[in-house]
């Protein structure tokens, strides 16, 4: 499968992905979407040879979302094609209630299309916090949903959150598909994990491409705080004594204060095509400072691979005065106005293979042919 460039400069792969697309019921299937992203629920619905179902979703002016879903969705299955923007709250409420909609209006199975899963990122505990990706995963059970489809959860776990099947796809072929095609001389690469905790996913890239590998780490890397909370502290004994312990005197070891190592880079990328893998572009100035040093070190040029292209505040213009030369992500996030502000971004069109997994899950296929050769680490 060759990819092509349309005349926005975003790459595409080619409209059909197999001639079994033609072979979908459409009788008994509805695909709907919100606001978050209708372009590619367009793309998706176009690719499968359907018409995007009648569904109006709007606030009121006092903020409160209204859903109308104007075609009977009575004992069939709907999609809802809802992404995660900078606008989550909204994003997550309108999928919520849209799908409580199909729920009482008595379809057959309601699947939440999510290509990126709003707050994926907080889902560990931190501090007095909570771990917010499993409260989402609650709620949308609630809501009606029997099946998630989504792509590159930051962390694979997540999936256990859920008490309904969720297929993680992997956008990791058409990126290193267009790493072999679109990148001049690509075998004079090396891949380069912006932190230790990317490691495993640059290691798995170099991997499939033959190529090196290189490992930024030091204070670039985010680390929580070692301010004491004292969050399992035991209760105390009455009321009349609650007060803080400082200090402990019962032979428990103390955490030793963690100190942030200089910056630095392990491999060689001295002449060398830096390419950085991740699985998530929001706030880019890691991205910048980790670009800065590569050049720093030698590096003749630099891109910049992602799933998703959040691009949050000012991120199109960090990216546009920075030392990477091309920063590339697939449409499961809109960023046309980002495009607009950066001529260095790219867009790989990953539409095709939501329409494949839902016209598989559809025809109940097996979806193992989507993850041929997917390891832990992708």
């Amino acid at each position: 499968m060759l990819l092509q460039r349309n005349k926005l400069g975003s790459v595409r792969p080619p409209k059909r992905c197999r001639s079994d697309m033609d072979n979908i019921s459409t009788s008994d299937i509805v695909i709907i979407n919100g606001n978050s992203h209708p372009d590619l629920a367009n793309m998706v619905a176009e690719r499968m040879g359907l018409k995007n179902g009648g569904c109006s979703v709007f606030h009121k002016s006092n903020r409160e979302t209204i859903v109308e879903i104007s075609d009977s969705v009575r004992g069939k299955d709907i999609y809802i094609i809802q992404t995660g923007t900078k606008d989550a709250n909204n994003n997550i409420m309108e999928l919520l209630i849209m799908a409580y909609a199909c729920k009482t209006s008595s379809a057959r199975s309601i699947v939440g299309v999510i290509p990126y899963l709003p707050y994926s990122k907080q889902c560990k505990m931190r501090k007095r916090g909570c771990i917010v990706s499993k409260l989402l995963a609650k709620m949308m059970c609630t809501s009606g949903l029997t099946h998630i489809i989504t792509m590159d959860l930051h962390q694979k776990e997540i999936q256990g959150f859920f008490d309904i099947p969720v297929d993680n796809l992997r956008a990791s072929p058409f990126l290193l598909q267009y790493i072999q095609e679109s990148i001049p001389d690509y075998r004079n690469s090396v891949i380069v994990a912006r932190n230790p905790g990317v490691a495993k996913k640059a290691n798995s890239y170099a991997e499939r491409l033959r190529l090196g590998l290189a490992v930024i780490h030091g204070e670039q890397k985010e680390a929580e705080s070692d301010e004491v909370d004292g969050r399992y502290s035991p209760p105390p004994t009455s009321s009349s004594n609650r007060q803080r312990t400082t200090s402990v005197s019962v032979g428990v070891p103390e955490h030793i204060c963690k100190v942030k190592p200089p910056l630095t880079i392990v491999g060689d990328v001295n002449g060398r095509i830096a390419i950085m893998v991740d699985d998530l572009i929001d706030d880019v100035q890691a991205f910048v400072a980790a670009a800065e040093m590569l050049k720093e070190n030698g590096a003749c040029k630099i891109y910049v691979l992602a799933t998703h292209g959040l691009l949050s505040s000012d991120a199109p213009r960090l990216l546009d005065e920075s030392p990477i030369d091309e920063i590339v992500v697939t449409n499961t996030i809109p960023h046309e106005i980002q495009k607009l502000q950066c001529h260095k971004i790219k867009t790989i069109d990953i539409s095709i293979l939501i329409a494949e997994a839902i016209r598989r899950i559809h025809n109940k296929e097996s979806m193992s042919y989507l993850f041929r050769n997917v390891t832990l680490e992708d």
